[in-house]
């Protein structure tokens, strides 16, 4: 359904030093930057981009806005989330763990960024 997402950031060195924290921990290689400045991380055929705004004004972060990453087992996910919190980003909601909800059970991890965008690690579990 996507072919990509992007956000806003404020500060590009500090969000290439964490993005390539958590990308890392789930096997990703290096934001490379383009010409525009914009962050540019591909994995598992998806591509996640880090942008200063165009228009000029500050970056800001989506009020209940969630961006998801898929993730392959529970010590990938906390890997992640420890990445990101090593690495300038705050840990949010409950710690990392398995929760019940209406798809089943599953593991999640939530961060938020350097520039407050609120970012989950979800592993889904087999079912019981």
């Amino acid at each position: 359904m996507f072919t990509h997402i992007m956000v806003g950031s404020n500060d590009i060195a500090r969000s290439k030093v964490f993005y390539d924290a958590i990308f890392a921990a789930i096997g990703a290689a290096p934001g490379v930057q383009d010409a525009r400045g914009r962050l540019i991380y591909s994995h598992n055929g998806g591509r996640f981009l880090v942008t200063p705004p165009i228009d000029g004004k500050a970056a800001t972060h989506a009020n209940g806005g969630t961006l998801g990453f898929a993730m392959a087992n529970p010590e990938q996910a906390k890997a992640w989330h420890d990445a990101g919190v090593a690495n300038g980003g705050t840990s949010i909601e409950d710690p990392p763990g398995i929760r019940q909800g209406p798809a089943g059970s599953m593991y999640l991890a939530y961060l938020r960024d350097p520039d407050g965008n609120k970012l989950c690690g979800l592993h889904r579990m087999p079912a019981a």
